[in-house]
C-alpha cells in the first residue's frame, strides 16, 4: 500500500509540535540535539548551569540544574543508538554534592564520546563535572573556585560526622585525580588553600590556570569543543 503524503497543514502541525517539544526540553532541562553539521553527526547538548539541585528544592527565583532531570536524560543518551555524542556546557555555582557526584559518574560512565566546556565557572561540585567527560575545555576567562566541603545548616560537632565529611571529600578527590592530569597532593594544596579567599579556604584558578594545573585539558571554546567532538566520534564509529 502506497504511504500518503502529509498534507501541508499537517506538516505545519507537526513542525509547530517539534519546536514546542525542543522548546520545553531545552526550557526545563537544557537539553538541545545537534544535527546540522556537516559530519552528519548527531550530538546531544546538555547545560549544567546555576546550582546543582539535590534533594530539597531550591527557591523558583533561583536558576538550577536538576539532578532528576539529568539522570534520565544521560540514560536515554548511553541508550540511545541515534545520538553519537554529548556535549556539556558548565557555568555552575556548585550545589549539592551527592546530586552533582551522580551527575558526574553517570558521565563519565557514557561510552560515547563526551567534552565538557567551563564557560563562566565550574565552581565547587562543578569541579569534578567539568572533568567528567573524555576531554574537557575551559575558556580563558571562566573560573574554577576548588574548595573543601561545605556545610550549611547546624553540624552537630561529633567525630562521626567529621569522618563522614572527609569520607565525601576523598570521594571528590578521587574522581577529580582520576579523571583528570593533577596530582592528589597537588589537588588537596590547592583546595586547603588560606591565602587567597577572603571568607574561606581553597583557590580560584582561571582559564590558562586550570589548564597549567592540570585539571582541565585545553583552553578553548565552542568551536574548538565541537572539532574535539567530531574527532573523537570519528574515532569511536572507526573502532
Amino acid at each position: 500500500m502506497e504511504k500518503k503524503e502529509p498534507s501541508k497543514e499537517e506538516r505545519s502541525y507537526k513542525e509547530r509540535q517539534k519546536e514546542e517539544i525542543t522548546g520545553n526540553l531545552v526550557k526545563e532541562s537544557g537539553q538541545f540535539m545537534l544535527n546540522g553539521n556537516s559530519h552528519h553527526h548527531r550530538i546531544h547538548l546538555l547545560n549544567i548551569i546555576g546550582e546543582i539541585e539535590g534533594h530539597e528544592c531550591l527557591p523558583s527565583s533561583s536558576k538550577t540544574t536538576k539532578y532528576e532531570h539529568v539522570l534520565p536524560i544521560l540514560a536515554e543518551i548511553e541508550d540511545n543508538d541515534q545520538i553519537d555524542g554529548m556535549l556539556v556546557l558548565l557555568n555552575t555555582v556548585g550545589g549539592d554534592v551527592e546530586a552533582g557526584l551522580a551527575i558526574a559518574e553517570m558521565i563519565s560512565s557514557i561510552h560515547k564520546p563526551v567534552v565538557t566546556l567551563v564557560l563562566g565557572g565550574g565552581h565547587s561540585i562543578g569541579v569534578p563535572l567539568s572533568v567528567s567527560g573524555d576531554y574537557s575545555f575551559i575558556v580563558p576567562t571562566a573560573t574554577m573556585v576548588v574548595h573543601p566541603i561545605r556545610m550549611n545548616g547546624m553540624v552537630i560537632g561529633v567525630k562521626q560526622n567529621y569522618e563522614y565529611i572527609e569520607r565525601m571529600q576523598d570521594r571528590i578527590i578521587s574522581f577529580t585525580v582520576t579523571h583528570s592530569g593533577i596530582e592528589e597532593d597537588r589537588l588537596r594544596n590547592i583546595m586547603m588553600n588560606n591565602e587567597q579567599l577572603v571568607k574561606d579556604i581553597g583557590s580560584m584558578l582561571v582559564g590558562e590556570e586550570a589548564v597549567k594545573e592540570g585539571l582541565i585539558d585545553a583552553v578553548g571554546g565552542v568551536h574548538e569543543a565541537m572539532e574535539c567532538l567530531h574527532r573523537l566520534i570519528k574515532e569511536n564509529q572507526n573502532k
